[in-house]
């Protein structure tokens, strides 16, 4: 990229941003009730894991997603080695997921001694490419008509991942369902970053067997830190919250465990807070929206466009997605943007070029590759333009 190009950039970002000396790529705003519920907690002493807060937020949730289960865990990560267990996903077996995502997707996965498969993205959403899939699975895979096993590693897949990422829900989800029913694989959407976001009118986190989002202080809203797994299957959320509870047996006075399980409950302190960002989601997804179409207006040219959602989807844009026309302009411009007080930075790297998951089983992945050196992402907190 020119040093040109790079400045008119920085400067058609300074003229949407607020004239501050730094601006974050994305920051918590407590605007609502967050001191009053969170004080509460405080003065009652209920500030662990059980109290009416983490009920109300969880209550909340199911509301607000259309789900009909939901069970608040202490992260996100956790969340998604929560739903893994819950579905009996075993040491050695192989779960697909996409390689464009945060390295956290493959971690849970690690978690249960199971074994990470990347598969390939499509470029409008990137989310997995339902049609590369499909085809790739028909190349490798050996189904008996009831498990599908790799037919060069001879595991068996017993999984899928969908991952909407920046928050834009996946292109194409009926095909992908599809492709879990004809191979028997169980789905989960990883959907940490895609609270508020819609396809097809229909909340992410309700087109899989369980689903679970993140609320870490960069997310949309944020419980300090923390997580969701949501469903709509009462056996999943009852195996799920027992797991999450150090798989406790309930009795007055004994302490009675039945199965060796995790202690992933979300504190009542940290529900409070989700409670009250929750209450404002909507203004934030006003604002963001607003952000996302004066971003577009201003650097969608010959250089570069802004990610946006496809005709069928709704996206709470979490975190803007700048995309270089040239892989070349991506350092420059990271450069600079960072030296003007403005913060950006790349994607992840893709998981199968990382160290613990090079030697993985993957799919051609140039899709991947060529996009991981054209985006950045740029600065995306609701509280950047009225």
């Amino acid at each position: 990229m020119s040093l040109n190009i790079a400045e008119n950039i920085v400067k058609k970002l300074k003229s949407i941003l607020p004239n501050k000396d730094f601006i974050a790529l994305h920051e918590p705003i407590f605007l609502g009730n967050e001191e009053k519920y969170v004080s509460d907690c405080i003065k009652t002493g209920w500030v662990s894991s059980v109290g009416s807060y983490v009920d109300r937020f969880e209550e909340s949730i199911t509301n607000y997603v259309g789900c009909k289960y939901a069970i608040s865990t202490v992260n996100g990560t956790n969340a998604l080695h929560l739903a893994l267990e819950t579905l009996g996903v075993k040491q050695d077996e192989e779960v697909l997921l996409p390689s464009m995502t945060f390295v956290a997707t493959a971690n849970s996965i690690s978690y249960c001694k199971a074994i990470p498969h990347f598969v390939e993205v499509e470029n409008q959403s990137f989310a997995i490419d339902a049609d590369k899939l499909s085809a790739y699975l028909a190349d490798i895979v050996n189904f008996d008509g009831k498990f599908s096993y790799n037919k060069i590693t001879k595991r068996k897949i017993s999984a899928l991942i969908i991952m909407h990422c920046f928050g834009m829900p996946a292109k194409d989800i009926e095909k992908i369902q599809d492709i879990a029913k004809k191979y028997n694989l169980f789905l989960i959407e990883d959907a940490a970053e895609s609270l508020g976001s819609f396809y097809k009118n229909i909340h992410t986190g309700n087109f899989s067997d369980i689903a679970t989002f993140s609320f870490n202080g960069n997310k949309i809203i944020t419980t300090g830190g923390g997580g969701m797994l949501v469903t709509n299957n009462k056996n999943y959320a009852d195996k799920a919250r027992h797991l999450a509870t150090t798989g406790k047996i309930i009795d007055k006075y004994q302490h009675i465990h039945d199965v060796v399980a995790y202690n992933y409950r979300m504190p009542n302190i940290n529900a409070a807070l989700g409670l009250a960002q929750l209450e404002q989601i909507n203004d934030f997804l006003k604002q963001k929206r607003s952000l996302a179409k004066k971003y577009q207006e201003i650097l969608d040219d010959q250089n570069s466009l802004i990610l946006s959602e496809g005709k069928q989807s709704k996206s709470n844009y979490w975190l803007n997605c700048l995309i270089l026309k040239d892989d070349s302009q991506l350092e420059s411009l990271l450069i600079k943007t960072n030296e003007a007080g403005i913060m950006t930075r790349m994607i992840w790297q893709p998981l199968h070029q990382s160290i613990p998951y090079k030697n993985c089983p993957k799919m051609n992945l140039e899709v991947t590759e060529e996009y991981s050196k054209k985006i950045l992402n740029i600065p995306s907190s609701a509280n950047l333009v009225s």
